[in-house]
């Protein structure tokens, strides 16, 4: 019996690894079909691992005369964000971010370019949400695309909160370089591109963003047993005064991950029909708060 669960177990890990490395390896072609489309018709500069590693060759292209593999370079630049997340997010996370990196770095080389418009702010509008949407499914399947996204997830796991405005930050410095040494007209749209990029990750991807919950129910204790239930975290039950019929009410407080707010709300609902939720974005929470591991 045990050991048939056990088999079972692993099979079940092993099916779930399978779908990871498919989901993946997709975005991994997005990503470098986006590059050899949008990217390079623009001119961009996108950011990131990749941004630096595009600007890094048209400096040497530029200035050397010397045309560098994106590959090489690529994984390069990842080497120490590679080592954060195997010291500090995890192991099978890391790896099959390396996955992801080599893979875009390889089809980036080989993939031939294809022109599908040639107007700016289309490129960048369009290029950073489908950018955004292949970082979003590298997330959603616990990996990323490298680069910069390590340090955000290292930052959002170690501080608890939501980081990918530094990456942006960290992007608007690696754009000024380029406004600076190339064409500012490629600095600003690549800008525009990273900023559809954060704000499609910020809209798919919302596990490190929180919201609390103020629930006033009837059945206080079945409602805390259900958020800690599906989101692992504990709730605080404060009593109070209906100010309208002048009755005893409970109102159960918690702060839960943004993309398990609605599934708690609806199993809310499923016990108490009756009960008034209300749902805050949190912007910081201090304190023990418990995160899903990567791995």
């Amino acid at each position: 019996m045990g050991d048939g669960l056990k088999k079972g177990t692993k099979k079940n890990e092993l099916g779930g690894l399978a779908v990871r490395l498919i989901v993946v390896s997709f975005a991994s072609l997005v990503m470098a079909m986006n590059i050899k489309t949008f990217v390079h018709t623009g001119n961009l500069i996108p950011g990131g691992a990749s941004g630096l590693t595009l600007l890094l060759q048209e400096i040497f292209k530029k200035y050397f005369g010397i045309i560098l593999p994106y590959t090489v370079i690529n994984l390069l630049i990842n080497a120490v964000p590679v080592y954060i997340g195997f010291r500090f997010i995890g192991k099978k996370f890391t790896l099959l971010s390396c996955w992801v990196i080599v893979l875009t770095s390889v089809l980036t080389d080989v993939l031939p370019p294809y022109t599908v418009t040639r107007d700016p702010l289309l490129i960048s509008i369009f290029g950073g949400l489908i950018n955004g949407g292949a970082i979003s499914l590298c997330l959603l399947m616990d990996s990323t695309s490298g680069g910069t996204d390590f340090i955000s997830i290292f930052l959002s796991e170690r501080r608890g909160v939501d980081s990918f405005n530094i990456t942006l930050i960290i992007n608007a410095c690696i754009l000024a370089a380029a406004g600076l040494l190339f064409d500012w007209n490629k600095a600003l749209y690549s800008i525009i591109f990273q900023y559809a990029s954060t704000v499609a990750i910020r809209v798919l991807y919302r596990k490190y963003q929180k919201a609390t919950l103020f629930i006033v129910t009837n059945k206080p204790r079945e409602v805390c047993e259900a958020i800690y239930d599906l989101s692992n975290h504990g709730a605080t039950v404060l009593e109070g005064e209906g100010s309208y019929e002048h009755c005893e009410r409970y109102v159960v407080y918690s702060v839960v991950s943004s993309a398990e707010s609605g599934r708690v709300t609806n199993t809310v609902k499923k016990i108490d029909p009756d009960a008034f939720v209300n749902v805050l974005k949190t912007e910081r929470v201090l304190g023990r708060f418990y995160q899903r591991p990567a791995d």
